[in-house]
C-alpha cells in the first residue's frame, strides 16, 4: 500500500507540469495553425480589459523560442514545488500568478505583457528563499540546484531590454519572496526530534542532577537511622 500510494504522489508531482506546459504549447499551435494574435490578451496596465491577462498572459507567448525558454524552467520548477509542497503548492501557484499579474498591471509599462515568465520568477522565489528560511538541508540543497541553474535569472529583474517584460519578472519575484516568509510555518519544516521519557530519565532534573525517588529517600533515611 505504501509503495502504491508512493507511486500516485511521484505521479501527481509530473502530471501538473505536464499538463500546463501541454497547453501553452497548444494554445500556441492554435494560433499558429489558424492565423491567430493572442498578444492582446495580455496584461495591459492599468487597464480594466488588461486585467484578463492576469489570468490569461501565462499561457500566451510569442514565438517558439519564448516558449520553449519557459517550458523547461516552468517545468522543473513546477515539479519542485509540488514535490516539497504538496499541501501549499496549488495555493502558491493559484494565488501566486494572480498576485504577480497584478503587481505587473498596477506599475508596468503601456504595453501588452505576455509570457509564463512571471510564474517562473514567482517559483524561482519562493523555492529559493524557503529553503533559506526554513533551514531545511533538503530545502537548502534544491536552493543550491535552482540558483546555480536559473542564477542568471536574476538580472532580468531589471531593466535590460525593451521586448522582455522585467516588470513581470520583478513582480513575480517579489510576490515569490513574499509567500516564502508568509508561509514559513507550512508544508515541509525542519524536523525537531522529540525522545519520549523514560524511568531513567525521571532520575534527573533539567539541569541533569541526580534526583532520588521517595522509596530511596525512605531508604536512605532508615540505613542512617
Amino acid at each position: 500500500m505504501q509503495t502504491e500510494t508512493s507511486l500516485t504522489y511521484h505521479k501527481n508531482v509530473l502530471l501538473v507540469p505536464i499538463v500546463t506546459i501541454f497547453i501553452i504549447w497548444f494554445i500556441y499551435w492554435v494560433e499558429i495553425k489558424f492565423g491567430y494574435n493572442f498578444n492582446k490578451y495580455g496584461i495591459f496596465p492599468r487597464s480594466f480589459r488588461g486585467l484578463r491577462g492576469v489570468f490569461l498572459s501565462p499561457l500566451i507567448h510569442s514565438d517558439v523560442s519564448h516558449l520553449f525558454n519557459n517550458s523547461v524552467p516552468l517545468f522543473a520548477l513546477m515539479a519542485s514545488l509540488f514535490y516539497f509542497y504538496k499541501e501549499l503548492a496549488f495555493k502558491i501557484l493559484l494565488f501566486g500568478t494572480i498576485l504577480t499579474g497584478l503587481l505587473c498591471w498596477s506599475f508596468a509599462r503601456d504595453s501588452y505583457h505576455i509570457g509564463a515568465s512571471g510564474v517562473i520568477y514567482l517559483l524561482f522565489s519562493f523555492i529559493f528563499f524557503s529553503g533559506i528560511i526554513r533551514k531545511h538541508f533538503r530545502l537548502i540543497a534544491m536552493s543550491l540546484v535552482v540558483i546555480f541553474f536559473y542564477g542568471s535569472m536574476i538580472w532580468f529583474i531589471l531593466p535590460r531590454e525593451d521586448r522582455i517584460s522585467w516588470e513581470g519578472h520583478l513582480s513575480g519575484f517579489l510576490i515569490g519572496l513574499l509567500f516564502s516568509i508568509l508561509f514559513r510555518k507550512k508544508g515541509i519544516i525542519k524536523e525537531q526530534y522529540q525522545f519520549s521519557e523514560t524511568e531513567f530519565d525521571l532520575l534527573f532534573d533539567e539541569n541533569g542532577n541526580f534526583t532520588p525517588s521517595k522509596e530511596e529517600e525512605e531508604a536512605q533515611v532508615e540505613d542512617t537511622n
